[in-house]
């Protein structure tokens, strides 16, 4: 079979870009469809990748998609103890192995994300990170990997993180079969409008850019910033001074509009007033345009100066930029400035501040005096946690790229590599000088850290801890400095000054990825019919024996596609969800019960099928009275 579809009428150009259009990642190079592709991502597990065209192939390709495919058996528990705010925050950090906790946001969080940021391992040959080293390594065996814990119950390093060093003959294989899967996942999780900023350095950049093209499409591309991390070359600086590193930024549609920057000082002193103009400061442009006479006869006319009354025209190769009715216009708004006594030969407009859309278009030198340096991002986590000696990126930085992506009102960030929590401490800091709600969804591993750490030392056994307690002590630190600055706006408004400063959400609700609550179908190797019928009764009652109630209400929640910050009520034996858009009866079946939450007239009702104890009556009776109100039923 052809690997492109025959292009050569208006119908097949058409069935190629509805296909492309869904999935932009099958697209080859010539702009038909790669079927091999497209039958892996919808589920061919037999169909496989590799031919002689361009594109970007390595050992394991074909075992990271299907690592993509594979079912999600996991999900995310609450953990009160380490959340702040719990009921009130519409913040979320997830602990957990990354690629599993995508894989659990899928449903609810599908086209929901605005912006992501993440800065993954570098691949510099020193790092580790989880990948499997065995491509014949099955679901289960990854599973059991990365549940691997400690006697304190954390995970483990031996046995989950493989260090990937560069003699290592599947070095760049190792990384891309690592980054694969977890940016497809994120994609999916991306709003049409939304964009993904991935910070990397030299090691990986150019493997990283046909990654990134293949997942979101070359035409998603927006553009490679060059971030200046430090102000002065390393001291170990033998040949070239390494100053920078790579930012990608990849949109997901079209329909992704660039936010500008706000103004500077310097840009705002352009703008001055030396006629005291009543509309305010204003700033000289150009009255003319690149076109001639003869490409824009219409455009090369006479106007009056107004203070000699002399007609002036202007070059034949340099015409007006306005017409004459617009000319007239502005005219009679006064936006002419032919210098303070009109010595100007030709006119400027005037361009008042107070009418621009206030902004200026980004670039893609981010210097560090305009968007931070290491220096400044380990000077901010150590004034918080002084005992950690990690290299993180600025909050500057992070904001600088919210700013682009035009991040605001109540949208959604994700960083799923979360590190110390930058983009954390970024989301809140934001919102303090704004008045922004702007939610994060922050990712971390619990990864042990290092015996001889100062953060082992200090009592942190994991990064996750970490990335908790600066997401805890940044809140602390802006909700003081948020105080001050509204005691200061009281006392402004008692001398008759209009002030207005809010607090932000400086919460979050904590979750772990742990197995699910529910028993999970495993694949029973031969013909054991032993085996087989054991598993088969085992699933009398679905539910897993460390399973709680609370456990039960999330993970069900993440099935039903609903968020994580949905309104959940406790209705004595039953909960309410989302004033009734959901409802959970998990403890117990009785007539009473069934007959208030119908009364609440619910969409979806999911109920275990235990609670109904053997009364085939009470089950019959609950489905006939859902189904007559109009709302879907199941039993689990």
């Amino acid at each position: 079979m052809e690997n492109v579809i025959s292009t050569g009428n208006e119908d097949s150009l058409d069935n190629v870009a509805k296909v492309t259009a869904l999935f932009p990642e099958c697209r080859d190079a010539k702009g038909g469809i790669d079927f091999a592709k497209l039958r892996l991502l919808l589920g061919d597990g037999n169909a496989t990748i590799g031919s002689e065209r361009y594109e970007l192939s390595w050992a394991g390709k074909t075992d990271a998609f299907r690592t993509l495919l594979e079912g999600n058996v996991q999900t995310l528990a609450p953990d009160m103890e380490q959340s702040v705010n719990f009921d009130t925050t519409e913040n979320i950090f997830i602990e957990g192995e990354n690629l599993e906790v995508l894989k659990a946001l899928q449903k609810s969080y599908f086209g929901k994300v605005k912006m992501i940021y993440i800065d993954p391992p570098y691949n510099t040959g020193s790092d580790s990170f989880i990948y499997p080293d065995r491509f014949s390594e099955t679901k289960e065996e990854y599973l059991r990997r990365v549940g691997d814990k400690g006697e304190d119950g954390y995970m483990m390093r031996e046995g989950l993180f493989r260090k990937n060093s560069k003699e290592n003959g599947q070095y760049h294989s190792n990384w891309l079969s690592m980054m694969l899967p977890r940016l497809y996942l994120a994609k999916n999780l991306m709003r049409d409008d939304g964009v993904i900023f991935v910070s990397i350095d030299d090691n990986e950049v150019h493997d990283l850019r046909l990654l990134m093209n293949e997942v979101f499409g070359e035409e998603n591309f927006v553009c490679s910033f060059a971030w200046q991390k430090r102000y002065s070359p390393p001291p170990d600086t033998k040949v070239v001074g390494y100053m920078h590193e790579t930012i990608l930024m990849y949109q997901h549609t079209d329909s992704f509009r660039m936010g500008l920057l706000p103004f500077g000082e310097e840009q705002v002193s352009r703008y001055q007033n030396p006629d005291n103009d009543p509309r305010g400061p204003w700033k000289a442009t150009d009255y003319t345009c690149r076109y001639t006479a003869t490409e824009r006869p219409t455009l090369y006319y006479a106007i009056t100066n107004p203070f000699t009354g002399e007609d002036v025209f202007p070059l034949r190769t340099r015409v007006w930029a306005n017409s004459v009715q617009v000319h007239a216009k502005n005219v009679k708004e006064d936006r002419l400035w032919w210098g303070k006594n009109g010595e100007n030969k030709v006119p400027c407009l005037k361009n008042f501040l107070s009418e621009i859309r206030q902004g200026s278009m980004p670039t893609t030198l981010l210097m560090h005096k305009d968007v931070g340096h290491t220096d400044e991002a380990t000077k901010e986590l150590r004034e918080l946690l002084p005992e950690i000696k990690f290299t993180p990126k600025p909050t500057r930085l992070i904001k600088h790229l919210a700013r682009i992506a035009d991040l605001r009102e109540d949208d959604i960030i994700l960083d799923f590599f979360a590190g110390s929590g930058t983009t954390a401490h970024a989301v809140m800091q934001l919102n303090a000088e704004d008045g922004g709600k702007r939610r994060f969804i922050c990712v971390q591993l619990p990864e042990v850290c290092d015996v001889d750490s100062e953060a082992a030392k200090a009592g942190y056994q994991t990064i996750a801890e970490i990335s908790r307690e600066r997401i805890r002590r940044a809140a602390k630190k802006i909700g003081e400095e948020v105080m001050a600055k509204q005691a200061d706006a009281k006392s402004q408004l008692a001398l008759g000054d209009v002030a207005n400063v809010t607090m932000p959400d400086l919460g979050f609700k904590a979750f772990k990825l742990q197995s699910s609550n529910f028993k999970v179908w495993r694949k029973i190797a031969g013909d054991n019919i032993g085996k087989l019928t054991e598993q088969m009764l085992s699933f009398v009652d679905p539910v897993s024996e460390t399973a709680t109630v609370d456990n039960m209400v999330y993970e069900l929640l993440l099935r039903s596609g609903k968020s994580l910050n949905s309104k959940i009520e406790r209705r004595g034996k039953w909960f309410l969800v989302n004033d009734g858009e959901l409802v959970l009866m998990l403890e117990e079946a009785t007539r009473e019960i069934v007959d208030e939450v119908i009364s609440v007239k619910p969409r979806k009702v999911v109920a275990l099928d235990r609670i109904f104890s053997g009364n085939d009556q009470l089950k019959t009776n609950t489905v006939l009275q859902l189904r007559d109100a109009g709302a879907e039923f199941k039993t689990i």
